[in-house]
């Protein structure tokens, strides 16, 4: 698998979140996009023009992996700084550390096999071992999940 790996500094976050678990993420990440992508324009501190789409677990370990765990799903950008943030938004602080980055390309279907995949086998014969701050991926500009194939980069927090 391509990989590369990231050291990150603090990451800032402005966005919308709600609690969500493995078996409603596919009805609460389209939620929280259509109430979030309308507000983008409000941000004005964007770092990028990516959009994050966030899980924040409580504590992650596939091993133990229960579908009914819940955990803060996140839509929003990567900000310079929290000093104007949108009234009813929130914000998130991740602080730095080191991600392995991989970039994927398919269908939302393929994406659910690939994340599936690195979680169960593929990480635990590496030599990383997840850290506990938040996972995400990065979303290009042109990412659309009604097309049949997206590009987007999957960020993991690894020690």
């Amino acid at each position: 698998m391509k990989y590369r790996l990231v050291d990150s500094e603090e990451i800032l976050v402005v966005g919308l979140s709600a609690e969500a678990n493995f078996q409603n993420i596919s009805q609460v990440t389209p939620l929280l996009a259509r109430q979030f992508m309308p507000r983008l324009n409000e941000i004005k501190s964007r770092k990028n023009v990516f959009i994050l789409s966030l899980q924040n677990y409580n504590y992650f370990d596939f091993k133990t992996f229960n579908p009914k765990e819940a955990f803060e799903k996140w839509i929003g950008v990567e900000v310079i700084n929290l000093d104007d943030v949108p009234e009813k938004m929130d914000t998130m602080s991740i602080t730095s550390g080191r991600y392995l980055v991989i970039n994927f390309k398919g269908s939302i279907p393929e994406f659910i096999k690939f994340w599936q995949n690195i979680h169960s086998s593929w990480l635990s014969n590496s030599k990383f071992e997840l850290d506990d701050r938040p996972h995400f991926e990065r979303l290009p500009p042109s990412y659309n999940p009604m097309r049949p194939i997206n590009e987007e980069e999957i960020w993991i927090p690894i020690k």
